[in-house]
Protein backbone atom coordinates (compact mmCIF):
# COMPACT_ATOMS: atom_id res chain seq x y z
CA UNK A 1 0.00 0.00 0.00
CA UNK A 2 0.99 3.78 -0.54
CA UNK A 3 2.38 5.86 2.91
CA UNK A 4 -1.01 7.79 1.75
CA UNK A 5 -3.54 5.79 1.07
CA UNK A 6 -6.72 8.10 1.33
CA UNK A 7 -9.50 7.73 -1.50
CA UNK A 8 -10.90 11.13 -2.97
CA UNK A 9 -13.43 11.01 -5.70
CA UNK A 10 -14.98 14.12 -7.28
CA UNK A 11 -17.41 14.64 -9.87
CA UNK A 12 -17.90 11.45 -10.74
CA UNK A 13 -20.61 10.97 -13.81
CA UNK A 14 -21.48 7.97 -15.57
CA UNK A 15 -23.91 7.68 -18.31
CA UNK A 16 -25.87 4.54 -20.22
CA UNK A 17 -27.40 5.07 -22.98
CA UNK A 18 -29.95 8.03 -22.15
CA UNK A 19 -29.76 7.12 -18.54
CA UNK A 20 -27.77 8.68 -15.81
CA UNK A 21 -26.83 6.64 -13.47
CA UNK A 22 -23.80 8.76 -11.34
CA UNK A 23 -24.55 12.49 -11.11
CA UNK A 24 -21.60 14.33 -9.89
CA UNK A 25 -20.54 12.03 -6.65
CA UNK A 26 -17.83 13.34 -4.67
CA UNK A 27 -16.78 11.35 -1.62
CA UNK A 28 -13.38 11.21 0.32
CA UNK A 29 -12.12 8.01 2.47
CA UNK A 30 -9.88 8.03 5.38
CA UNK A 31 -6.85 5.25 5.11
CA UNK A 32 -8.26 2.21 6.92
CA UNK A 33 -12.29 3.67 6.93
CA UNK A 34 -14.87 1.31 6.17
CA UNK A 35 -17.73 3.21 4.35
CA UNK A 36 -20.95 0.96 3.56
CA UNK A 37 -23.23 2.11 0.70
CA UNK A 38 -27.32 0.90 0.79
CA UNK A 39 -29.64 2.59 -1.31
CA UNK A 40 -33.02 1.14 -3.56
CA UNK A 41 -31.68 -1.35 -6.65
CA UNK A 42 -31.09 0.38 -9.52
CA UNK A 43 -29.66 3.68 -8.12
CA UNK A 44 -25.79 3.04 -9.18
CA UNK A 45 -24.32 1.85 -5.89
CA UNK A 46 -22.63 -1.29 -8.15
CA UNK A 47 -21.92 1.63 -10.96
CA UNK A 48 -20.38 3.71 -8.57
CA UNK A 49 -17.87 1.31 -7.64
CA UNK A 50 -17.22 -0.53 -10.91
CA UNK A 51 -16.45 2.95 -12.07
CA UNK A 52 -13.03 3.08 -9.29
CA UNK A 53 -11.39 0.66 -11.00
CA UNK A 54 -13.06 1.50 -14.38
CA UNK A 55 -14.96 -2.16 -15.10
CA UNK A 56 -16.93 0.60 -16.19
CA UNK A 57 -15.61 3.59 -17.86
CA UNK A 58 -16.75 6.69 -16.09
CA UNK A 59 -17.69 9.42 -18.31
CA UNK A 60 -16.20 12.67 -16.21
CA UNK A 61 -14.56 12.91 -12.49
CA UNK A 62 -11.08 12.56 -10.99
CA UNK A 63 -10.36 9.47 -8.77
CA UNK A 64 -7.49 9.99 -6.20
CA UNK A 65 -5.81 6.58 -4.56
CA UNK A 66 -2.71 7.64 -2.28
CA UNK A 67 -0.82 9.41 -4.57
CA UNK A 68 -2.23 8.19 -8.01
CA UNK A 69 -4.81 10.57 -10.03
CA UNK A 70 -6.85 9.97 -12.44
CA UNK A 71 -8.90 11.89 -14.59
CA UNK A 72 -11.89 9.59 -16.29
CA UNK A 73 -12.15 11.82 -19.12
CA UNK A 74 -8.16 11.13 -20.45
CA UNK A 75 -7.28 8.57 -18.42
CA UNK A 76 -4.61 6.44 -20.69
CA UNK A 77 -4.73 2.56 -20.33
CA UNK A 78 -1.52 2.68 -18.33
CA UNK A 79 -3.08 5.11 -15.99
CA UNK A 80 -5.94 2.66 -15.88
CA UNK A 81 -3.88 -0.29 -15.09
CA UNK A 82 -1.72 1.86 -12.43
CA UNK A 83 -5.16 2.25 -10.29
CA UNK A 84 -6.01 -1.36 -10.69
CA UNK A 85 -2.62 -2.40 -8.90
CA UNK A 86 -4.57 -0.15 -6.00
CA UNK A 87 -7.90 -1.45 -5.60
CA UNK A 88 -8.86 -4.96 -5.93
CA UNK A 89 -12.69 -6.21 -6.55
CA UNK A 90 -15.01 -8.33 -4.74
CA UNK A 91 -17.99 -9.55 -7.45
CA UNK A 92 -21.49 -10.02 -6.50
CA UNK A 93 -21.45 -13.52 -8.71
CA UNK A 94 -17.54 -14.20 -7.41
CA UNK A 95 -15.84 -14.16 -11.20
CA UNK A 96 -13.42 -16.84 -10.59
CA UNK A 97 -12.13 -17.89 -13.87
CA UNK A 98 -13.81 -21.23 -13.99
CA UNK A 99 -10.59 -23.27 -15.75
CA UNK A 100 -8.53 -22.04 -12.90
CA UNK A 101 -8.20 -23.33 -9.25
CA UNK A 102 -8.66 -22.00 -6.13
CA UNK A 103 -4.72 -21.35 -6.07
CA UNK A 104 -4.71 -19.80 -9.76
CA UNK A 105 -7.78 -17.91 -9.80
CA UNK A 106 -5.28 -15.91 -6.75
CA UNK A 107 -2.07 -15.99 -8.65
CA UNK A 108 -3.45 -14.68 -11.61
CA UNK A 109 -4.08 -11.16 -10.79
CA UNK A 110 -0.82 -11.29 -8.72
CA UNK A 111 1.50 -12.49 -12.20
CA UNK A 112 -0.65 -10.23 -14.73
CA UNK A 113 -1.26 -7.01 -12.68
CA UNK A 114 1.66 -7.08 -9.69
CA UNK A 115 4.07 -8.63 -11.89
CA UNK A 116 4.78 -11.18 -8.99
CA UNK A 117 7.23 -14.32 -10.39
CA UNK A 118 4.86 -17.92 -10.14
CA UNK A 119 6.69 -19.34 -7.37
CA UNK A 120 5.94 -16.06 -4.99
CA UNK A 121 2.53 -15.67 -6.03
CA UNK A 122 2.33 -19.17 -5.20
CA UNK A 123 3.60 -18.90 -1.87
CA UNK A 124 1.49 -15.38 -1.29
CA UNK A 125 -1.46 -17.49 -2.15
CA UNK A 126 -1.15 -20.39 -0.38
CA UNK A 127 -0.77 -17.55 2.93
CA UNK A 128 -4.35 -16.75 1.78
CA UNK A 129 -5.92 -20.06 1.50
CA UNK A 130 -4.74 -20.49 4.91
CA UNK A 131 -6.24 -17.57 6.39
CA UNK A 132 -9.35 -17.94 4.65
CA UNK A 133 -9.51 -21.63 5.86
CA UNK A 134 -9.29 -23.02 2.17
CA UNK A 135 -6.03 -24.49 2.01
CA UNK A 136 -7.31 -27.92 1.33
CA UNK A 137 -9.48 -26.73 -1.72
CA UNK A 138 -6.47 -24.75 -3.23
CA UNK A 139 -6.21 -27.35 -5.98
CA UNK A 140 -10.26 -27.47 -6.70
CA UNK A 141 -11.66 -25.85 -9.31
CA UNK A 142 -14.80 -22.86 -8.87
CA UNK A 143 -17.51 -26.31 -9.44
CA UNK A 144 -16.27 -28.31 -6.86
CA UNK A 145 -16.52 -25.51 -4.18
CA UNK A 146 -19.78 -24.04 -2.77
CA UNK A 147 -20.95 -20.75 -2.97
CA UNK A 148 -19.73 -19.70 -0.05
CA UNK A 149 -15.95 -21.30 -0.53
CA UNK A 150 -16.14 -19.71 -3.73
CA UNK A 151 -16.69 -16.05 -2.21
CA UNK A 152 -14.16 -16.83 -0.04
CA UNK A 153 -11.67 -17.66 -2.75
CA UNK A 154 -12.93 -14.16 -4.32
CA UNK A 155 -12.33 -12.24 -0.90
CA UNK A 156 -8.72 -13.91 -0.99
CA UNK A 157 -7.88 -13.04 -4.44
CA UNK A 158 -8.53 -9.26 -3.43
CA UNK A 159 -6.86 -9.65 -0.16
CA UNK A 160 -3.59 -10.88 -2.03
CA UNK A 161 -3.18 -7.94 -4.29
CA UNK A 162 -2.83 -5.35 -0.76
CA UNK A 163 -4.38 -2.43 -2.47
CA UNK A 164 -5.09 0.48 -0.63
CA UNK A 165 -9.00 0.05 -1.25
CA UNK A 166 -11.30 -3.03 -1.40
CA UNK A 167 -14.26 -3.11 -3.08
CA UNK A 168 -17.11 -5.36 -2.52
CA UNK A 169 -20.16 -5.10 -4.80
CA UNK A 170 -23.27 -6.88 -2.89
CA UNK A 171 -20.64 -9.89 -1.56
CA UNK A 172 -23.41 -12.44 -0.18
CA UNK A 173 -26.49 -11.63 -2.69
CA UNK A 174 -25.88 -14.83 -4.99
CA UNK A 175 -25.31 -16.96 -1.38
CA UNK A 176 -27.44 -19.47 -0.12
CA UNK A 177 -28.39 -18.17 3.40
CA UNK A 178 -26.40 -21.33 4.89
CA UNK A 179 -23.21 -19.34 3.45
CA UNK A 180 -23.72 -15.84 4.08
CA UNK A 181 -21.94 -15.99 7.98
CA UNK A 182 -18.73 -17.14 6.77
CA UNK A 183 -18.53 -14.94 3.88
CA UNK A 184 -19.02 -12.11 6.27
CA UNK A 185 -16.82 -13.32 9.10
CA UNK A 186 -14.17 -13.49 6.88
CA UNK A 187 -14.78 -9.78 5.57
CA UNK A 188 -15.21 -8.72 9.36
CA UNK A 189 -11.68 -10.43 9.59
CA UNK A 190 -9.99 -8.31 7.20
CA UNK A 191 -12.02 -5.11 8.19
CA UNK A 192 -10.03 -5.80 11.65
CA UNK A 193 -6.94 -5.52 9.86
CA UNK A 194 -8.04 -1.65 8.96
CA UNK A 195 -8.00 -2.34 5.08
CA UNK A 196 -10.18 0.32 3.62
CA UNK A 197 -13.11 -1.16 2.76
CA UNK A 198 -15.95 0.41 0.29
CA UNK A 199 -19.08 -1.81 0.58
CA UNK A 200 -22.29 -2.25 -1.39
CA UNK A 201 -24.33 -4.63 0.79
CA UNK A 202 -27.99 -5.11 1.87
CA UNK A 203 -27.26 -6.89 4.96
CA UNK A 204 -28.00 -3.97 7.51
CA UNK A 205 -26.81 -5.74 10.72
CA UNK A 206 -23.72 -6.70 8.88
CA UNK A 207 -23.58 -2.89 7.51
CA UNK A 208 -24.47 -1.74 11.26
CA UNK A 209 -20.94 -3.75 13.10
CA UNK A 210 -18.75 -3.47 10.35
CA UNK A 211 -19.02 0.35 8.75
CA UNK A 212 -17.73 3.63 10.40
CA UNK A 213 -19.62 5.54 7.46
CA UNK A 214 -23.01 4.40 6.18
CA UNK A 215 -23.82 6.28 2.59
CA UNK A 216 -27.48 6.32 1.55
CA UNK A 217 -27.99 6.52 -2.68
CA UNK A 218 -30.51 7.40 -4.70
CA UNK A 219 -31.70 8.27 -7.85
CA UNK A 220 -27.29 8.45 -8.92
CA UNK A 221 -27.20 10.88 -6.17
CA UNK A 222 -25.45 10.42 -2.18
CA UNK A 223 -28.68 12.17 -0.12
CA UNK A 224 -27.23 11.83 2.77
CA UNK A 225 -24.06 10.00 5.09
CA UNK A 226 -23.32 9.65 8.56
CA UNK A 227 -22.20 7.02 11.60
CA UNK A 228 -24.20 3.61 11.46
CA UNK A 229 -26.51 4.52 14.34
CA UNK A 230 -27.00 8.70 13.03
CA UNK A 231 -27.97 7.07 9.79
CA UNK A 232 -29.99 4.28 10.66
CA UNK A 233 -31.84 5.41 13.72
CA UNK A 234 -32.19 8.99 12.89
CA UNK A 235 -32.10 9.47 9.11
CA UNK A 236 -33.11 13.14 8.03
CA UNK A 237 -33.91 12.30 4.17
CA UNK A 238 -37.60 11.38 3.61
CA UNK A 239 -35.88 8.98 0.71
CA UNK A 240 -33.78 6.86 3.53
CA UNK A 241 -36.55 6.73 5.93
CA UNK A 242 -38.55 5.38 3.64
CA UNK A 243 -35.79 3.20 2.45
CA UNK A 244 -34.88 2.03 5.95
CA UNK A 245 -38.73 1.42 6.81
CA UNK A 246 -38.88 -1.17 3.29
CA UNK A 247 -35.67 -2.99 4.53
CA UNK A 248 -36.70 -3.29 8.24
Amino acid sequence: MTSDSGISIKGLTKTFGDTSVLKDISLDIKPGERVVVIGPSGTGKSTLLRCLNFLDRPDAGLIRVGDLSVDAGTASRAEILALRRRTSFVFQNYGLFANKTARENITQALITVKGQSKSDANARADAILRETGLSAKADAYPAALSGGQQQRVGIGRAMALDADLMLFDEPTSALDPEWVGEVLDLMRRVAENRQTMLIVTHEMQFAREIADRIIFMADGHIVEQGPPEQLLEHPQDPRTQAFLRRVG
